[in-house]
């Protein structure tokens, strides 16, 4: 850019806001204080060290101050922020436009029930029969576009599906699994099973269709429990056939739903009646030793009709739902339900919620949708992530059900959301606390009619001592939602450890039974008779009961029971996190076994990043004085952590049984001492320099040999990799060769905290760069089957390119800005199927020591996907093998496998806080200089 254009640009009003953007977004990525200023003729990249990512939030953060929206291409063609302004001086303003409202076309039919029908078959077959053209489904696209699905076609091409099955010989009863995301496959495929006469088995699809080899192992587990003899899935997991029909023997076809689709003439299907089994619906997450809820169609239809009842479906209901088809809460709550009182579902992609909750909402405004809900979580994600501005003109005035379900509920959750969309017309009656479990199908307890939410306060003292729920003012009280009362024809009560149950307002274990319950879990006695006490089924949870409505008090066994004392951790933590300098969702309680006095020591572990002793002292004070104000008594331990030390899920979940496990260890948020760490590494490198230069004289004759070790032991690994069938076979011979080219060459390998990996996984893992050999070495050491991000240039050689495609590389390309950008979202759909990455985030490497500034795409990944990263430095590499020569040298090297650092957030300054952290830890372990 010329100085005039500079000089013109910076006339303009935009150019000290633009500025102001650019150089937080800056700040943002050199925590450390070492401040750029920035100009108008910054270069992003060379300048900044704005990669591909970095410059996407940037253009974010400008189109949202300038509210306007700018070209694609801007992506990569801009180079400075003078760029950036010349673009803002063409764009267009670019509002919101508020939707539509839409009438479903059969909202104005009457309501229409197959009270007669005895299975699921005979609902939709008596729908088809009286109105084929009605509409069943919308299925609701990216930016509105939508296509309808009536009776009378779901039938015909679940009949088409279901030819197909008879024809690969499914007998009636067989478990036909179902791999498919949202959409019309999936529910044909559904129905095809049915009609069929077999046994529909839903399984979590993959978000991508890369790793999908992985994702089919993942899932073998549940396909051998289940005898699963077809399995309908996408196009791309065709290649994938053999390897899985290895591991799961009695499946004998991987196809997919158009494969399976024939014309008719149908045969006629085979004869099922309402006790035969209708679904085998296995909790999320299972792998090991799965538990497969066995349904029938008498099981599934009394749920929901209950449920139906209890809401009062009326013609005018239009539900609007993302939950996924492969959970009990969207298959059955949402589809089933619809199908059976014939009114219309709106159907939305899950994925499409995560990115942009505000579609879940616009959805229920355009649709005018009376019935709608999801996890508590879900509610939440919508106050955190929903903008004003992104919902102008919405109208929720029509929602009448918000079910509120599936994990424990907040109050603070309800209050707030209530509050914050009723500008909006959200009414608080619509907010509809309830309860139930895939034991019992789906749905277990409902409020009775219209109402707000009934939060019931209770005193401390007495439930924590003795389990009774005595009420209270709200001040200083607990407090518990109420779920409402037990469907009709289903029932519910409170017990003790003895099966006896318990009175009025007394907290026990919560046991049900009535039509939709289990019959138990397919092929596991085990499971099924620690479920069954007679007639009743216990659920697992703690619960009192008061004015013959439950309220759900936790898990039974988090409970923690300290001096004849029921506390429960939940708000404990919450009274904690709101001490002024605690991390908020960053609290776990626990309770530990004391042998000297019989009973549990109450453990409070919080995160802070207060560092000052006295400072932290009285910290530990407040902390104490919460616990005190809830419970009466102090804690026995009051552990303050660094940030990102409590273990969580993927999900944001405390792990409290691997939290109090790390507590049992001593590791808890273990630091060592960084100029201490500093002194060691520097001591180390000096006498590794020492021993090189003592080797000198050796070296070239040292590296003929060492070459005469590598070249035929790599042949022979990548014959290996490439014949061998299964990649954990693969890489456990690359594991092997390593070894012996380590103990032949004389390189010694050492691993610190190997098993960090293993146990974080599904994680990312970052690591330094310093020499052509961290691959390959890390491939050596880490445990498991891991996904090795690697630049896309290596694809160009035949030789390398095979090997690392049989290792399951990800190629990422470095130079192209949009193409890097579709590779993060390619790589983030792989981290959210389960898949473990390793990213080298600083893309290079150079001859002289020193650690790179960090790329953003691994923590994008990492945030987005909701995964710990796992931080790993390679000491000694770069002296093994610099980055100037092919002539190895003898040395050693060392991997430290750090402390994970999970995300607080998905956003860009989540992405940026865990980055941080995980950078600190690799500069501490790399023991090279901070290049950043």
């Amino acid at each position: 850019m010329s100085d005039s254009a500079t000089v013109q640009n910076a006339s303009r009003p935009q150019a000290p806001l633009l500025i102001e953007i650019v150089q937080g977004l800056e700040d943002e990525l050199r925590p450390e204080g070492r401040r750029v200023a920035v100009s108008l003729d910054s270069d992003l990249e060379r300048d900044l060290g704005f990669d591909s990512l970095a410059r996407v939030e940037l253009l974010l953060r400008v189109e949202r101050a300038f509210e306007v929206q700018l070209p694609q291409e801007l992506f990569a063609s801009a180079r400075t922020p003078g760029d950036l302004l010349e673009a803002l001086a063409g764009a267009a303003s670019a509002p919101r436009p508020v939707p539509a409202a839409v009438t479903v076309p059969a909202a104005e039919q009457a309501l229409a029930e197959p009270a007669p029908a005895a299975t699921l078959v005979e609902v939709l077959e008596w729908h088809a029969e009286r109105h084929p053209d009605r509409v069943h489904v919308l299925l609701y696209g990216e930016g509105g576009v939508e296509s309808e699905l009536t009776y009378g076609q779901l039938l015909e091409a679940g009949r088409g599906v279901a030819y197909g099955l008879i024809s690969r010989e499914v007998a009636p009863g067989r478990a036909v699994a179902i791999m498919l995301p949202t959409g019309a496959a999936f529910l044909h495929s559904f129905f095809g099973a049915l009609l069929a006469g077999g046994v529909p088995v839903p399984i979590y699809p993959p978000l991508r269709r890369a790793g999908l080899e992985d994702h089919l192992r993942r899932q073998a587990a549940i396909l051998r429990n289940a005898e699963a003899v077809v399995l309908i899935t996408v196009p791309e997991a065709k290649p994938f056939a053999s390897l899985l029909q290895a591991q799961v023997p009695g499946l004998r076809h991987v196809v997919t739903t158009d494969e399976l689709r024939l014309p008719g003439p149908y045969p006629r299907r085979p004869a099922v009646n309402g006790a035969d089994l209708a679904l085998l619906q296995y909790t999320s997450g299972s792998t090991g030793s799965p538990k497969g809820v066995m349904l029938s169609h008498a099981n599934l239809l009394a749920n929901v009709r209950a449920m139906g009842r209890r809401i009062q479906v009326d013609k005018e209901d239009v539900f609007v739902s993302w939950l996924p088809l492969y959970h009990d809460m969207g298959l059955i709550g949402a589809w089933l339900g619809c199908l059976y009182y014939a009114i219309p579902l709106v159907l939305m992609s899950p994925l499409a919620f995560l990115t942009r909750p505000a579609d879940w909402l616009w959805a229920v405004h355009r649709y005018k949708g009376t019935l709608s809900g999801g996890p508590n979580f879900a509610y939440a994600l919508c106050l955190q992530k929903i903008r004003d501005e992104d919902i102008e003109g919405l109208d929720l005035s029509h929602w009448r059900f918000a079910f509120n379900g599936a994990e424990p509920i907040s109050v603070d959750t309800l209050n707030n959301f209530c509050r914050r969309f009723a500008p909006y017309g959200f009414q608080g009656q619509a907010m509809t606390p309830v309860y139930g479990l895939a034991e019992n199908s789906v749905g277990l307890a409902f409020p009775r009619g219209r109402r707000p939410p009934r939060i019931d306060y209770i005193e401390r003292e007495p439930f924590v001592r003795r389990g009774e729920a005595l009420p209270a003012a709200p001040d200083h009280a607990q407090a518990f939602v109420s779920c409402g009362e037990a469907l009709p024809g289903h029932h519910i009560r409170v017990v003790d450890d003895h099966d006896r149950e318990v009175g009025e307002r007394r907290q026990g274990r919560l046991q049900f039974r009535g039509p939709s319950a289990t019959a138990g879990y397919f092929h596991n006695r085990e499971a099924t008779s620690a479920m069954f006490h007679g007639e009743w089924l216990d659920s697992g949870d703690l619960a009192y009961v008061a004015e013959g409505e439950v309220f759900v008090t936790g898990r039974s066994k988090e409970l923690i029971i300290r001096a004849g004392r029921n506390i429960h951790p939940y708000e404990l933590e919450e009274a904690v996190a709101r001490v002024p300098g605690i991390r908020k969702g960053c609290v776990v309680a626990f309770g530990m076994a004391d042998p000297r006095d019989g009973t549990e020591a109450l453990v409070i572990v919080a995160e802070t990043r207060e560092e000052d002793a006295p400072r932290r002292e009285a910290l530990r004070r407040q902390v104490t004085a919460a616990v005190i104000d809830i419970i009466g008594n102090p804690p026995d331990d009051v552990r303050l952590v660094p940030p990102h030390t409590v273990l969580k899920t993927s999900s944001g979940k405390i792990r409290r049984t691997e939290n109090r496990a790390l507590y049992q260890r001593g590791e808890l948020g273990r630091r060592r001492g960084k100029w201490r760490q500093w002194a060691r590494l520097l001591l180390s490198a000096a006498r590794a320099g020492f021993r090189r230069g003592a080797a000198g004289l050796a070296r070239s004759s040292y590296g003929g040999y060492a070459w005469s070790v590598f070249i035929p032991a790599a042949l022979a690994t990548w014959a290996a990799v490439a014949v061998l069938p299964r990649r954990s076979w693969r890489m456990g011979m690359i594991r092997v060769m390593g070894r012996l080219v380590s103990a032949l060459t004389l390189i010694r390998l050492h691993i610190e905290n190997q098993d960090q990996v293993a146990r974080s996984s599904p994680c990312i893992v970052v690591a330094n760069h310093a020499s052509y050999l961290d691959g390959l070495v890390l491939s050596f050491i880490l445990p498991g089957v891991l996904g090795y991000v690697v630049k896309r240039e290596l694809a160009g050689n035949f030789f390398t390119r095979v090997f690392l495609q049989r290792i399951g590389a990800e190629f990422v390309e470095r130079f192209d800005a949009r193409r890097g950008i579709e590779d993060t979202k390619h790589l983030q759909a792989v981290a959210r199927k389960g898949e473990s990455l390793v990213f080298f985030p600083e893309g290079t490497f150079v001859r002289g020591p020193g650690l790179r500034p960090f790329r953003m795409g691994a923590f994008l990944v990492a945030v987005e996907a909701g995964r710990p990263v796992v931080p790993v430095s390679i000491r000694g590499t770069r002296s093994v093998l610099p980055a100037d020569t092919w002539l190895p040298r003898r040395g050693t090297v060392t991997i430290t496998v750090g402390e994970p650092v999970y995300p607080q957030g998905g956003d860009w300054a989540a992405a940026v806080k865990v980055r941080d952290a995980a950078r600190a830890q690799v500069l501490e372990g790399c023991g090279e200089p901070d290049l950043a």
